[in-house]
This record gives structure tokens, sequence and C-alpha cells, in this order.
């Protein structure tokens, strides 16, 4: 109820806000029911993979060999293929010139000091190889 002071004469110009509350407070319960029953996202068709896996293609995977040699040096191998050591980094830099995938494992003998792998391993990081993966032999199960 309101009051006015006045003549009487005119309107009253005061602005009754009890129906804007109404609306208000249905619209805030409209709101709050129908918020959680949306879904969060975009549903979007994400390619799947092949379901025959092609063949690893032999070329790709580059593994250096550090072979025990009974006297002097140990012998080098990239893929199976006999290299001296010398010739490895220009070897290597040949094979990654024109890779996006510069991955590279090295394989040493169980007789064979570090240190020849690790001199692989450097050669590899001076041939621009990104990683460096050390191969071991496979452990049996149940020894």
């Amino acid at each position: 109820m309101a009051m006015t002071t006045g003549d009487g004469s005119g309107y009253a110009s005061d602005i009754n806000i009890t129906p804007m509350i109404d609306v208000l407070l249905v619209l805030l319960i409209i709101f709050m029911v129908i918020v959680p029953n949306t879904t969060k996202g975009v549903d979007a068709m994400v390619p799947q993979p092949p379901k025959h896996e092609p063949a690893n293609d032999p070329g790709r995977t580059i593994v250096v060999q550090v072979l025990r040699q009974p006297s002097g040096p140990p012998q080098y191998k990239i893929n199976e293929l006999s290299v001296e050591k010398r010739d490895l980094l220009p070897k290597l830099t040949e094979i990654y010139a024109n890779r996006a995938e510069r991955i590279m494992f090295v394989k040493g003998d169980d007789d064979v000091n570090f240190a020849y792998v690790a001199e692989v391993i450097d050669i590899a990081q001076a041939a621009n190889v990104d990683h460096v993966g050390l191969m071991t032999p496979r452990i049996m199960a149940g020894l």
C-alpha cells in the first residue's frame, strides 16, 4: 500500500516492484532447473585408428648395435649393416636428413664397456637425433 501526500489531483509515479520480483524469482527457478540438464560439450567425430595395423617398416626403426670383439674396440652395426666408428656420424646424418621422426635405439652387448655406448649416444645427438633409447635384453618371467 502506497501513501502519497499532495493535492491528489495527479497520478502517482511510483513503480510497483512486487510483480518484477515475482517474475525474477520464476526465471531464477526455471534456470536452476534447466542448467543441470544441459549437455556439457559438443559431440565430435574423432578419427579412429585403423582396425588392422600396418606392418612395421624395418627401415623406419634405426638400431645401432655395439658388439664386443675378442680383442680391440667393439664393432658397430646400423640395422645389421657393419659400420666403422668413424663412419657413424656421416651415416646417421644421412639417414636422419629427411626424417620427421628422429628416434634411434642403441643396443650394446653385456660385456661392452658403457663408455662405447655413451659415445654412440653422443654421435647420435651430433647427428640431430631427438630421442635415443637404450635396448636391454628381455628378462624372462619365472627366473
